[in-house]
């Protein structure tokens, strides 16, 4: 097979596909297990709607700054090429840099074991079959999203359009079925936040924002997606919207569903709402939905990772031969190929764990910087096609919520902080090594 980089990507992402895109890559496995994180955090149901309503409120920010930077530059990379635009090349290396070996592909382990472990409660696996399941859904996706992008995103769009059919029969199952016996924990109660403070409050909305977590991935297929300055912007507000609206409706029914004790002690709070409402063989189908709900959500995970590889290969910042588009299918195949391969090597050795959970927050970091970055652009006087409402408030608040969200996490976690910080600052001196060998001829580097 012969592979070459000159002709473009193909484009046949349009707005109902970067729409599945957002909310089917937000939407996984944490809204059926994250709401007891939450709920432990700021034990009421006010409290819990208040973060997933703040989580929402935040993260729909983030997606009206980010609509904004793909009008203007509708690129192939997504953060990837506004970090770059804006603060130079270094900045954009590192997003990219911490994506492969941290938290792009340690999310892609992280739901693939997730896939694996609810496997494990309707087919009895080892650890050894766990990792294997989780390999083969990774290397699954990859293949289909290695045949065209048109597969990857209509199988996206696929999963996607299920998960929300079932999340609303849920919901009104959950509420048509419930009791006010159950429901008390939907009624009166103490102080708004449960005895959580301010520091619950925090707390919860980190495990909420987790929750929020891949809203910006659609960006990275811009060069794919038709009409991609407006196509991208108006997914990206939708998608959060139709996101926001389920999973607050989703912990009521929860809470409509169950006492407030057994929401903060469930590990899998949709089966066992499912369960009492229902009965016995309800949680097996809700196990099943949340395998196909993380699956969904992997698909389109990684569908995104490999454009932003192949991106900083066309910038001469890793080796060109990564950037290699399939002459027929015009994917990314040699980035996909690496990221299965790494995303495989995490899941097996087990590494994801310790990488992910020290290097997540970080992109909170690099979030903020973003947002700035629409303050330079609109400084610049650059095109656009759309522009976010309220600014500059907006990217101020959101930069400003987005270094809160890291500085938390340092504060609460210190040593693990310090050693996620230094995992992506580790790709600086890789940074300039690279680019004072990219005058001669081609030399190690690293994605």
């Amino acid at each position: 097979m012969t592979e070459e980089t000159s002709a473009p990507l193909r484009q046949a992402i349009r707005l109902p596909h970067a729409t599945a895109m957002v909310v089917g890559t937000i939407i996984g496995a944490s809204i059926f297990v994250q709401p007891s994180q939450v709920t432990g955090h700021v034990p009421s149901f006010t409290g819990a709607a208040l973060v997933w309503l703040l989580a929402g409120a935040l993260t729909m920010m983030g997606a009206l700054v980010t609509a904004e930077l793909a009008s203007t530059f509708p690129e192939t990379g997504g953060v990837y090429v506004y970090l770059r635009e804006a603060f130079g090349p270094l900045l954009g290396f590192l997003w990219a840099w911490a994506m492969f070996w941290t938290m792009h592909t340690g999310i892609i382990a992280a739901i693939a074991m997730v896939v694996a472990f609810y496997v494990g409660f309707l087919i009895e696996l080892s650890p050894t079959g766990q990792r294997a399941v989780a390999i083969a859904a990774i290397l699954a996706l990859s293949w289909v999203n290695y045949l065209g992008v048109r597969h990857g995103s209509l199988l996206q769009t696929g999963f996607t359009f299920v998960k929300v059919v079932v999340i609303v029969a849920m919901v009104a199952i959950g509420f048509a079925l419930g009791s006010p016996a159950g429901g008390e924990s939907l009624m009166g109660e103490g102080s708004v936040l449960g005895g959580g403070g301010v520091s619950g409050l925090f707390s919860g909305l980190a495990a909420g924002l987790f929750a929020f977590g891949g809203w910006h991935m659609v960006t990275y297929n811009a060069g794919e997606t038709v009409d991609a300055r407006r196509t991208i912007p108006r997914s990206l507000v939708v998608g959060v919207l139709i996101v926001t609206a389920c999973y607050v409706a989703l912990n009521a029914a929860y809470f409509w569903a169950l006492p407030l004790e057994e929401v903060i002690a469930s590990e899998r709070v949709a089966a066992d709402a499912a369960e009492s409402l229902i009965g016995f063989g309800a949680g097996a189908a809700m196990t099943a939905l949340v395998v196909f709900s993380a699956f969904g959500a992997l698909a389109g995970i990684v569908l995104a990772g490999p454009r932003v590889y192949y991106a900083m290969a066309r910038d001469g910042y890793t080796f060109r031969w990564i950037g290699a588009l399939h002459p027929t299918r015009r994917t990314p195949t040699r980035a996909i190929v690496l990221q299965a391969v790494w995303g495989s090597v995490l899941v097996w050795t087990g590494t994801y764990r310790q990488l992910f959970t020290r290097v997540v927050y970080t992109e909170w970091i690099f979030f903020g910087m973003m947002a700035l970055g629409v303050l330079l652009f609109r400084r610049r006087g650059l095109r656009r096609d759309y522009s976010v409402p309220g600014y500059p408030v907006v990217p101020i608040l959101f930069a400003v919520a987005a270094f809160a969200v890291a500085a938390h996490e340092v504060v609460v976690n210190p040593v693990e902080s310090a050693q996620g910080l230094g995992l992506v600052a580790v790709g600086a001196p890789v940074f300039y090594l690279w680019s004072r060998s990219k005058h001669g001829s081609e030399s190690p580097g690293a994605v």
